[in-house]
């Protein structure tokens, strides 16, 4: 990968067939990110290596290749180019082109009811997306934390907000993740219990 697109979007993981080609990429809505504020494209990768690409009023069928593990051909009104995939998470595709510093960001929009067409809703996409994603993962997570100068747990957010509610402990108690060794981030209860 090249350090360009690592720098900028950090923690990408590469396209797996096995994983990705199924379920996350063919027959899915990816819209790009990039230019969206000129023109709204949206990307659908078919089996039989057609691509389809939607713009306004019409659909361009063009085709596209898988080459070699996360390397793809794609057939464009430029030419041929060969990019990478990566993905970011399962609703964030990004295609490293591989022979400039460029890459083109996707959106899966496959399942979101609403239209994305600008940069605040793409803004307005993500914060939801990430909201639902924290929420999950601050239910599933246990926590330590510290009160009147003794460490306690671990212990769940819905325990954690009994305690509070039951006054057995400050909302403003220190609290840290099961997997972390110290309270640095400074991370307290109330702030676990406002994403319930």
């Amino acid at each position: 990968m090249s350090a360009y697109l690592h720098n900028t979007i950090p923690n990408l993981k590469p396209f797996d067939f096995e994983r990705h080609h199924n379920s996350h990429f063919i027959n899915q809505q990816w819209v790009l990110v990039n230019g969206i504020t000129k023109k709204k494209e949206v990307y659908t990768f078919r089996d039989n290596n057609i691509l389809e690409i939607e713009r306004k009023d019409t659909v361009i069928r063009t085709s596209w290749a898988l080459s070699l593990q996360n390397i793809f051909t794609i057939e464009t009104e430029d030419g041929t180019i060969i990019v990478k995939a990566y993905f970011k998470d399962d609703d964030i595709l990004v295609l490293n082109h591989q022979d400039k510093e460029e890459f083109a960001l996707y959106i899966n929009t496959t399942n979101y009811s609403e239209d994305l067409n600008s940069i605040e809703d793409i803004q307005t996409y993500l914060k939801e997306k990430y909201k639902k994603k924290v929420s999950k993962v601050i239910h599933k997570h246990e926590f330590f934390y510290i009160s009147k100068s003794k460490e306690f747990g671990p212990c769940t957010v819905e325990e954690l907000k009994e305690k509070v509610d039951n006054e057995d402990i400050s909302a403003y108690c220190f609290v840290r993740d099961v997997n972390e060794d110290s309270y640095a981030k400074r991370l307290r209860v109330v702030d676990l219990i406002q994403e319930l």
